[in-house]
């Protein structure tokens, strides 16, 4: 089956972001920023982009290792002059620190969905199958519905949703995309008074 073989093929995928490659002159890019973790970034972060018209499609944030600083990670839309500018006005920001693309062959991104679905005696073996196939975790189960919980790329997550909609979905929830890239080639290590460490990763 083409679904199934499409499902198992997303787990080699990296950041799997749907209008990565250039379609006309638009494309999507996750930009993961390190922040001062302070009150007002998220708000801020946001502001650039309502008041420049910027598309926005997911935006996280989370406090990282370091309690001082938090990883925020966008994705936008845009062409290649508009994702610049992003860039060049996000790295503005007092708040941030430092700034980077996440580029698929380079970077793993993740993003979490919930899903409530409603099922009865005659549909919820096929569903259960469907979450197994895409190695979901069933995390409630009641006698009209099930609870999926499902993490992986944006492509395998739209894909997971692409095939549920079959079936009567009562509710549904996504974090928004984070991720990392690979190796330490880029990692950044920042001493007690936030200056950038020499840092021997070896």
């Amino acid at each position: 089956m083409v679904w199934l073989e499409r499902a198992l093929n997303f787990a080699v995928l990296g950041c799997g972001i749907l209008d990565g490659e250039v379609k006309g002159f638009m494309r999507k890019v996750v930009f993961s920023m390190l922040v001062d973790n302070t009150s007002g970034v998220l708000s801020r972060i946001a502001g650039l982009f309502s008041r420049r018209g910027y598309n926005i499609d997911s935006l996280t944030v989370g406090v990282t290792a370091d309690p001082r600083y938090s990883r925020a990670t966008v994705v936008a839309k845009g062409d290649r002059t508009i994702l610049e500018q992003i860039e060049k006005q996000l790295s503005k920001l007092v708040d941030v620190i430092d700034i980077k693309r996440l580029e698929p062959e380079s970077s793993i991104c993740r993003e979490l969905i919930m899903i409530k679905l409603k099922v009865n005696e005659e549909n919820r073996q096929s569903i259960i199958s469907v979450a197994n196939i895409f190695r979901a975790k069933i995390v409630d189960v009641s006698k009209e519905s099930l609870l999926i919980e499902l993490t992986g790329n944006q492509s395998k997550i739209e894909a997971f949703i692409d095939l549920l909609n079959g079936y009567e979905i009562l509710e549904l929830a996504r974090t928004g995309i984070t991720g990392l890239s690979r190796g330490v080639f880029d990692v950044k290590m920042y001493d007690e008074d936030g200056q950038l460490m020499d840092y021997d990763f070896s």
